[in-house]
């Protein structure tokens, strides 16, 4: 099974973001992915980095006039190393306190996607920092960024491209790795971020590009590449809901891709958080993926026992 872990399972909101918050935020959640194992399934693991990204770009602008300034592609992958680390660091240990020990792996991984990605012309994702006016007037116009305001925080953030992952590129070589037992002796941390955005300009050479993958998605294109049966999403609620924060709240339990589709469809998740969330359970199953799973870290294991979260079925 793919398990992927939210961004916000390394970052509390509202937290400082230093190193010691997502180490304890780290030791928080892997207790759930050597419980996965402890039950014997073979774990793949994905991550977001959305924070974690933001932060680099943060240090990219503090420090432009004395180290030259990265783009966002190699920012990307840099956070696949970084959070990837904090995976070993803390599974592991975790693993062997529920007396199944495996290594634990981190793999750098790009993503395919098309230069004719809409996504390429119209940027929504919001990452970074909040901006006043004054400062957002100047970056859109010494840097060419496109920003979006946001009422809730009254402030402005970079908005980047978000395309629709493809391809994973190291997917034919980590298949021969699973074909080798791989997954039985350890747990590979993969296409951390949704992957490293890059272009596949042909015999061999890809061109990395500005731009970020949705993470959900890519774990969707890794669980897919790799025939999993299940892919679990892990997020900061404990199941999907319909009407949230709503007098009429109802979080959904077990149910089909066929009804979550229908409420897809009458828009009772509209285009925030949980929507791409859903369209990547549903791609997943599409594709011939057996369950998917919508969850929080605490409620995993009991999700997996059909007990908790939302649970979708082919």
């Amino acid at each position: 099974m793919v398990v992927a872990l939210g961004g916000n399972a390394l970052a509390r909101a509202g937290g400082d973001g230093s190193w010691e918050e997502a180490v304890a935020e780290m030791r928080r959640v892997v207790p759930a992915l050597a419980e996965v194992v402890a039950r014997g399934h073979e774990l793949v693991v994905t991550h977001g980095n959305g924070p974690q990204v933001g932060m680099l770009l943060r240090q990219n602008e503090l420090g432009h006039r004395e180290v030259p300034s990265r783009p966002l592609d190699v920012l990307g992958a840099e956070t696949q190393g970084q959070i990837g680390y904090l995976i070993e660091q803390e599974l592991l240990p975790a693993l062997h306190r529920a007396k199944a020990p495996r290594d634990v792996v981190g793999f750098l991984s790009r993503m395919v996607v098309s230069p004719r990605d809409r996504a390429f012309r119209h940027p929504t994702k919001p990452i970074g920092q909040y901006y006043p006016d004054s400062e957002a007037r100047l970056l859109r116009k010494s840097r060419g960024w496109t920003l979006g305001f946001d009422t809730a925080r009254g402030g402005w953030r970079r908005l980047v491209p978000s395309p629709a992952p493809i391809r994973w590129v190291e997917a034919d070589t980590f298949r021969a790795w699973l074909g080798a037992g791989l997954v039985r002796s350890c747990v590979p941390v993969v296409a951390g971020g949704g992957g490293i955005p890059v272009l596949d300009r042909g015999a061999g050479r890809y061109e990395g590009v500005e731009a970020v993958i949705d993470k959900d998605l890519g774990a969707a294109v890794v669980a897919r590449a790799i025939d999993a049966t299940t892919l679990a999403i892990v997020t900061d609620v404990p199941a999907v809901a319909v009407g949230f924060r709503k007098p009429w709240e109802t979080w959904l339990g077990e149910l089909s891709a066929r009804q979550l589709r229908a409420y897809v469809q009458r828009r009772e998740f509209g285009e925030g958080t949980m929507e791409p969330k859903i369209r990547a359970a549903l791609s997943f199953l599409a594709a011939g993926g057996r369950r998917a799973i919508i969850t929080d870290a605490a409620s995993l294991g009991r999700a997996l026992a059909g007990e908790a979260g939302t649970r979708i079925h082919r």
